[in-house]
């Protein structure tokens, strides 16, 4: 297995954990790496059930189309299409679950007390500049409200905002290392988006910067 930097391990534990941790700075801190890692793997559990149903879904209707079809092509055609993205759905279900099983592997072969302090560190920021994070995502979000994201998309960019705005992670460094996290949590479109989302970002904390500077 390919041996993981700590910071990189505790990047993908608090986007994982996010939605699981809830508290506040002062609780997060107190936070044990195991209590994080459980987190991460029921948020990832959680995501694997829903994308196995929304997969059983999608066969039943293309199942249900074909068999109504009555030979016509563009009904047949439709059914295809929905079986192949039910195919796709499980095999990202697949690999989530496969994700899911790596974590605790990935920490053995690391700091473990580095991941932990670089985990709260992330989550403590998140939470502490959540407003302004959220601000910033806002206006880089073009067409879309913060609240209609799918979840692990939002909190991609909330991580990956905090790492380039309160962190002092270089922000070219902090995009390729969230869309590198898209390409295994979220899929082509979302690493995509999210990738022009933190461009955008940049460019306004560019413009506050220079507010500041002045």
């Amino acid at each position: 297995m390919e041996k993981k930097q700590p910071r990189r391990v505790a990047r993908e534990l608090a986007l994982l954990s996010q939605g699981q941790m809830g508290g506040t700075p002062q609780q997060l801190s107190k936070q044990e790496l195991y209590h994080i890692v459980l987190a991460a793997i029921r948020s990832l559990t959680y995501e694997v059930e829903e994308t196995i149903e929304n997969a059983a879904e999608e066969l039943n209707r293309g199942r249900d189309r074909l068999l109504s079809s009555e030979t016509r092509a563009t009904t047949i055609n439709s059914a295809r299409t929905m079986i192949s993205e039910a195919v796709e759905l499980t095999q990202t279900a697949m690999n989530r679950l496969g994700y899911s099983i790596e974590l605790p592997e990935f920490l053995y072969i690391a700091n473990q007390q580095q991941v932990q302090d670089d985990t709260v560190n992330f989550l403590t920021t998140i939470v502490d500049n959540r407003q302004q994070i959220d601000d910033w995502i806002s206006s880089a979000v073009v067409d879309w409200s913060l609240d209609r994201l799918p979840k692990i998309d939002r909190d991609l960019l909330r991580l990956a905002v905090a790492e380039m705005a309160f962190l002092e992670t270089p922000v070219q460094i902090a995009i390729n290392e969230a869309v590198e996290l898209a390409k295994r949590y979220s899929d082509e479109q979302g690493y995509r988006f999210i990738n022009g989302a933190l461009r955008r970002v940049s460019k306004q904390l560019d413009v506050s910067s220079s507010s500041v500077s002045v």
